[in-house]
């Protein structure tokens, strides 16, 4: 006989072995995703102020990596007991951790650059980098398995 799981326990909720990590992943890709779209509106319009925009959305979503690293790096402790990473676990956990470090490194350049030279570049590959995590992720938690 199948367990029936109230989803509004608050024990479901905040004990659920890899639940966080598979809700909070969303607020740094789209917060990121959304960053890139201003700072090309406002490359493209010539408006400064959606550049700000940008630049505030990513500060969220550089915070927002902390979470999911720190939820992400619990349930490979609590799913699989800390063992070694191998196949699509580890290439998820690799590009997870140069996705966070290159929002990182956009935000900073939006705080730090004058010159969009580069920013929109890394902007682009921190899009490509976090699309492919997520890639990843969606067959890890079974959404992109065929069928």
């Amino acid at each position: 006989m199948a367990v029936v799981v109230n989803p509004f326990d608050p024990k479901t909720i905040l004990l659920a072995k890899h639940a966080q990590h598979v809700v909070l992943v969303h607020f740094p890709v789209a917060l990121l995703l959304t960053a890139v779209g201003f700072d090309l509106a406002s490359e493209w319009l010539k408006k400064p102020a959606l550049a700000v925009v940008a630049r505030y959305n990513l500060a969220v979503a550089a915070v927002a990596t902390i979470p999911v690293i720190v939820t992400g790096l619990l349930a490979w402790q609590w799913q699989l007991e800390g063992h070694k990473l191998r196949g699509i676990l580890l290439q998820h956990l690799v590009l997870g951790g140069l996705s966070s470090v290159l929002i990182w490194l956009t935000w900073w350049m939006h705080t730090r650059a004058k010159s969009r030279t580069y920013r929109l570049p890394v902007e682009l590959l921190a899009a490509l980098v976090v699309a492919a995590t997520a890639h990843l992720g969606g067959f890890l938690s079974g959404v992109n398995i065929p069928g």
